[in-house]
This record gives C-alpha cells, sequence and structure tokens, in this order.
C-alpha cells in the first residue's frame, strides 16, 4: 500500500501554492528562487474533443490567437515577449490547450498581459483567418511527408476511433469548410474562464497573480463534456516512394495516469525501453544491430493514454523487430529481479530531478497533475514509485500485451 506524505517533496527554497479563484479559474504555483518565470494558461479543450465535421478546430484556434487582438498585431504579441529575452509559445494536447511564455521574472505581468489580451480580445481577423488556414495546410504536409512524424499519427488512429483518434491537425476538408464568425463563435463558447488553470514556475508574488487573474477574468462555470474515447488495436503497413528505412511503432493501452498501475508502467518502461541501457536497446541495437533508433513514449493523457515503442529498421525486419518487443515484455516475468526494479525506480527519480530543473517542464507537468485531480501529486511522485511493488510490474508486463497496435512505414 501506498504511504501519501503530508507534505510536498520540494528542494531547499521552493514552495508549492494552489487556489482556486472567485472566477472559476485555478491557480497553481511552484516559487522558486530564480530569476526567470514560466507561465502557462490552459483551456482544457484540445484536439481530442473536436467532433468529425469541425476536426482540427481546437489547433485552429490556437493559430488564430496569435494572428492579433483589438490593440496588438501579431508582430506585436511576439515582439513584445521576444525583446525582453522570453519566449512565447502554444501547443494543443488531446484534451488541453496551452499558451505560454517564459521570461526574466521582472517582466511576468507584462507576459500576463499579453496572454490576457489574446484571450479576451483576439479578432479573428478575415484575411488572417484564411491565412492562417494556408499555415495549417502546410503543417499538414510537412507531417505527412515526415515519416517519423507521421508515424505517430498511424499509431494513434490503430489505437483509438476517431475522432479521437484523428489527427488534432484536421484535414484539409475539415479547414476548409471552417468559416470566419463560426470559429469565433465556437471559441467563445469553449473557453470559458472558469475552466482554465494558470500554472506557474519561477520567482512570482503569488497573491499579486491571483489578484490579476481575479480582476481580469469575468466568472464563468459552464463544463466542457468530455470526449468519447473508443479503444481499438489495429496493424497497418503503409508504402511510400523514396524512403530508405522502414519506421516501425508498436503500441499498447495505458492504464489511467491516476492509479497506481500507471507507476508501474513507468517502472517497466524505464527498464525496458528508455535509454541505452535499456533491454531494447541492447537487444535490437547493441547484440543484433537491427536499428540505429529505439525509442520508448508515454503518453500519460487522462483520456486516452498509450505506452509506445518505436524503432527505424529496414522492411525485411519489421517482424523481427515485433517479435523481439514481444519477447522482452515475456521475459520480464522471468528476469527481472529486485535489483532491477531499484534501478529503474532510480532512474525515473533522478530523471524527474534533471527535467524539473527546466522551469517550463515543471510548470506543464503541474497542468496535467491539475487535471488529473491535484497539482500537488506531481511532488509525491518519489513516495509513490519507491512503493511499487515488483510483482506489480510484472503482472502489467503480462497484461499490457494480451492487446496490441503496430504502424509501420515502409519503402515501396
Amino acid at each position: 500500500m501506498i504511504r501519501f506524505i503530508n507534505q510536498p517533496i520540494l528542494r531547499e527554497g521552493m514552495k508549492f501554492l494552489r487556489r482556486k479563484l472567485k472566477n472559476g479559474m485555478t491557480i497553481v504555483m511552484e516559487k522558486r528562487e530564480s530569476n526567470v518565470v514560466s507561465v502557462g494558461i490552459s483551456n482544457p479543450y484540445g484536439g481530442g474533443y473536436d467532433d468529425y465535421k469541425v476536426k482540427g478546430i481546437a489547433h485552429f484556434i490556437e493559430h488564430l490567437l496569435f494572428t492579433g487582438t483589438k490593440t496588438r498585431t501579431h508582430e506585436d504579441i511576439s515582439r513584445e515577449i521576444e525583446k525582453r529575452g522570453g519566449i512565447l509559445n502554444a501547443g494543443t494536447y488531446n484534451e488541453l490547450t496551452i499558451y505560454q511564455f517564459k521570461l526574466p521574472s521582472e517582466h511576468l505581468f507584462i507576459g500576463l498581459d499579453i496572454l490576457t489580451d489574446m484571450l479576451k480580445n483576439s479578432i479573428f481577423e478575415k484575411g488572417k483567418f484564411e491565412k492562417e488556414k494556408r499555415v495549417i495546410f502546410e503543417e499538414i504536409k510537412m507531417n505527412h511527408d515526415v515519416p517519423t512524424r507521421h508515424i505517430w499519427k498511424l499509431i494513434e488512429t490503430n489505437l483509438f476511433e476517431g475522432p479521437f483518434g484523428d489527427s488534432n491537425l484536421g484535414t484539409f476538408e475539415t479547414l476548409s469548410a471552417m468559416k470566419r464568425d463560426f470559429v469565433k463563435e465556437y471559441f467563445e463558447e469553449m473557453y470559458n474562464p472558469g475552466n482554465f488553470i494558470v500554472s506557474i514556475v519561477g520567482n512570482a508574488n503569488f497573491n499579486e497573480v491571483c489578484d490579476y487573474f481575479e480582476e481580469n477574468f469575468k466568472p464563468g462555470n459552464k463544463r466542457i463534456a468530455e470526449p468519447k474515447v473508443i479503444r481499438i488495436n489495429k496493424e497497418s503497413v503503409e508504402e511510400r516512394e523514396g524512403i530508405d528505412q522502414a519506421h516501425f511503432i508498436f503500441a499498447v493501452h495505458c492504464p489511467s495516469p491516476r492509479s497506481r498501475e500507471f507507476l508501474a508502467l513507468q517502472i517497466l518502461d524505464a527498464y525496458l525501453g528508455r535509454g541505452m541501457s535499456s533491454r531494447l536497446f541492447l537487444e535490437i541495437r547493441e547484440k543484433r544491430g537491427l536499428a540505429y533508433a529505439v525509442q520508448s513514449a508515454i503518453d500519460s493523457e487522462r483520456n486516452g493514454p498509450y505506452y509506445a515503442i518505436y524503432v527505424g529498421t529496414t522492411k525485411d525486419k519489421v517482424e523481427e523487430v515485433k517479435e523481439v518487443i514481444l519477447d522482452e515484455f515475456k521475459k520480464i516475468k522471468l528476469e527481472m529481479d529486485e535489483k532491477d526494479l531499484e534501478e529503474a525506480k532510480e532512474m525515473l527519480i533522478g530523471l524527474r530531478d534533471v527535467e524539473s530543473e527546466e522551469s517550463n517542464n515543471t510548470m506543464i507537468e503541474l497542468v496535467f497533475e491539475e487535471l488529473l485531480g491535484n497539482a500537488e501529486s506531481y511532488y509525491e511522485f518519489e513516495e509513490k514509485v519507491r512503493g511499487i511493488k515488483l510483482e506489480e510490474v510484472k503482472e502489467l508486463a503480462e497484461k499490457l500485451i494480451k492487446n496490441y497496435s503496430t504502424a509501420s512505414v515502409v519503402p515501396k
């Protein structure tokens, strides 16, 4: 049984704070004695929520919010951040869209003013609206033309029925049909401040930040319905002209990120697929010479988590690679021991420490933890991981490969 700690584990000089505002917004913050601050304002509506007819609209809206407001042009939005040494960005995931910046701490409220202006005063100007469609058309073509990008979309379509499993970018057909007034109304319907999560990591006055958001956003309590997620398992092979390497992904559905099993999965991954010392890297690349790239990834979003292993190999070795992966899963029950378990745990805990040094990484992790229920659980990671038993990892490995999906992009 996991022993939950009463206080989160934070490095010296750090403090975690969380507040639910009267307007419904949630503010989470890790205060650091640092000269920089990373901030994200997230709306819990992402590409996984898009219906068939409007697939791509969440991502399209993300683009459009950068095209100008009532008082700022696109150039003004980026320049006001960048001329102060900052970075401005955004991302559309399956379950949320996040607008973010990283700036020297002294310019925090300049960054907040810009994101607030984008979220409250974007004008969706008609000329920019059509231009941004063309930009996304190029993004769709780029992702399709690069096999190492395209195959990740293929594996998702083999794991989930549409529209959840379809590309968040949408298609030429769905985007072409979208009209400016419809998209603006859709934005106003789906972007409700009462659902926003603000995540901050760095040196800031928490009370001043909370006061700022209370003053600048009106209350709102409209909830967004969860997307319909239907899990499937398929295998596919796509042949292409003009490539020499075969790209292969093996994937399985994950337990819920809220669960104890998900912690066991992360330990399993550290042993099986993470890094150059992992079982799969050593067997596929070092022992058999079947590939240069052997990588694993865990998609930890709550609506459709999955675990995937990517291998770049030759066309005639794809089946052998697949069998190696299945065999290594099966060997976990027989060969993984307590020493392996402890090494995998140390790896996970060490990686968390290394990755959290980058404030932007922690800022995003806090958002996803808050979506799962409570951002403070981010700091209980080490305690929870250390509580996982060897038998839990072995049982999970055996269960995961009862059903799986694969995707291949191979030379024609």
